[in-house]
């Protein structure tokens, strides 16, 4: 079969009013009106959320703004181990560490002296949350941050810290996810059994 083989149909021809497609254009319009005029009177066919009047529900595990967690006597939970610092891709965590004056009470070492995060430079991956060995650092549900100069989106350590009890705090992306919300408990770790001595 070659080129002049091939019959080319002509499609069919068009009547004269549907050159000018009035009737596509008509029940466009039609939709058109449909929707503004539900709109207008019965809010029918909008999808909008009307915020700040109305809040819209987000997930759980939102990746909002961080906090840091306290201990029971509000001392930060961060042992400023430098693995957030470590772990984050945008580089906007700066820690500086000091130590911790000896008691029989405290269990580590040092504490963060300087804890800071940019949050214009921060891409909200969650992976300074996934490095906490102590899950001192969530994220919460707060994502509505406003700030009028660079200097305000670097916070810090009082900014950082959790304000009130765990109840009140609007918790988000966090690593053991599983938990209640109001509880948040470390792992207890496991001892080794003790060897016996076999005779």
């Amino acid at each position: 079969m070659n080129a002049r083989d091939v019959i080319v149909c002509d499609p069919k021809p068009m009547r004269f009013w549907q050159r000018f497609y009035l009737i596509e254009v008509g029940k466009g319009l039609a939709v058109t009106l449909r929707h503004f005029l539900g709109n207008l009177f019965a809010r029918k066919y909008t999808v909008t959320v009307e915020w700040p009047e109305v809040k819209r529900e987000y997930s759980e595990r939102l990746r909002g703004r961080h906090i840091l967690l306290a201990r029971p006597d509000g001392s930060p939970r961060c042992v400023a181990c430098y693995m957030c610092e470590e772990a984050c891709p945008a580089e906007c965590i700066h820690i500086e560490a000091e130590d911790v004056a000896e008691s029989p009470t405290v269990e580590y070492e040092k504490r963060p002296k300087v804890f800071t995060i940019d949050l214009l430079r921060c891409v909200y991956c969650g992976f300074c949350v996934d490095a906490c060995p102590k899950e001192a650092i969530v994220m919460s549900r707060t994502h509505e941050m406003a700030f009028a100069s660079r200097g305000e989106a670097i916070v810090g350590l009082e900014e950082l810290m959790q304000k009130g009890p765990y109840e009140k705090l609007d918790l988000g992306y966090r690593p053991y996810y599983g938990a209640p919300r109001t509880r948040i408990e470390l792992p207890i770790p496991v001892k080794a059994p003790e060897p016996t001595a076999v005779g």
